[in-house]
């Protein structure tokens, strides 16, 4: 089978395009490199922008992954107008064209930030979704649009994913827990912003699974699947990254505990993809920290622009 990973060369793609090639999947990534290049030798990358493919581009391929798009709330609100292209209109145009060139399934990395401020109850796939943020809203419009075109002839699936974290070649600092690791081995001590605040949990070696499992799923198969480890508070996430910090490193760890208001509380059940899908996820959160701390000495400087998506972006839009 061929697949074309559309944002293939970043934090989940460079996980998961190594867990595909294993499976024997012939799969090509269309990227722009904003990030380098930190797939496998002889990976066939097209450096391109994706509104510039058009429907013979896709031809051939039996399924399209949608990795694309800007990945966090900071470059949302750094750039809302290109946020909501980027993640609203470009996977839709991307779907279009995928569905008229033939291509039978499309799968869209969407985001749990869909569902916004949750309160305390569990929300699963029918639940309704009430971000009111430019990141949240634009990865709603995104799916939307891909499930829209989906037929007896097109399967679409988006799979909202919890916040993603660990280890990837194309290693990223501003993700929840990696970024308390970060400060744990830095500077010897983690800060917790809101100890109450939910989040949903998954490492990027599950959600490259998930992403596995829905390529392998019957095409009769389509629709929306929340997946995730599972759901924490972020006083709990802060206690495990200082304890396997501390196991991992000999070192004492502090840990400062604030009480700043935010209004993105959400947690998930994933049934619906364990059920559906096959989906089961491994790693916990002393596994993501483990994995990063596997890999330190490859780090260099952590307040390098390279692990941290909106400093990049903030220099490619002033170099524009």
């Amino acid at each position: 089978m061929r697949i074309l990973v559309a944002g293939g060369a970043g934090f989940i793609g460079s996980v998961l395009v190594p867990l595909l090639q294993e499976h024997g999947y012939e799969v090509d990534v269309v990227d722009l490199l904003w990030f380098g290049n930190n797939l496998p030798e002889g990976t066939n990358v097209i450096q391109q922008n994706l509104f510039e493919l058009h429907e013979h581009d896709l031809a051939g391929y039996e399924q399209v992954i949608f990795l694309a798009g800007l990945s966090n709330d900071p470059m949302a609100e750094f750039s809302p107008a290109k946020n909501f292209v980027e993640n609203g209109a470009l996977p839709s145009y991307l779907a279009f064209i995928a569905k008229n060139a033939g291509v039978r399934r499309f799968v869209y990395a969407s985001s749990c930030s869909v569902y916004g401020y949750t309160v305390n109850e569990l929300y699963d796939e029918g639940c309704p979704v009430t971000c009111g943020y430019p990141y949240g809203i634009s990865k709603l419009q995104g799916e939307r649009g891909v499930l829209q075109l989906q037929d007896d002839k097109f399967s679409a699936i988006a799979l909202r994913q919890g916040t993603v974290c660990g280890y990837s070649p194309r290693t990223r600092l501003d993700l929840i827990v990696n970024t308390m690791f970060k400060f744990a081995c830095q500077e010897g001590s983690i800060t917790v912003n809101n100890p109450a605040i939910w989040r949903p949990i998954i490492d990027v070696r599950d959600t490259s699974s998930a992403f596995l499992r829905a390529v392998q799923a019957d095409y009769n198969m389509s629709g929306v699947f929340n997946v995730a480890y599972d759901n924490f508070t972020v006083g709990a996430i802060g206690d495990m990254v200082k304890e396997e910090v501390e196991e991992l490193t000999g070192r004492k760890i502090g840990i400062t505990v604030k009480d700043v208001q935010d209004f993105r509380n959400y947690k998930v059940t994933c049934e619906k993809a364990r059920t559906h899908l096959g989906f089961r996820p491994k790693y916990s959160v002393p596994d993501m920290v483990k994995s990063l701390h596997d890999h330190i000495d490859d780090y260099g400087d952590f307040s390098s622009d390279v692990f941290y998506n909106i400093k990049t972006f903030k220099r490619i839009h002033e170099q524009a």
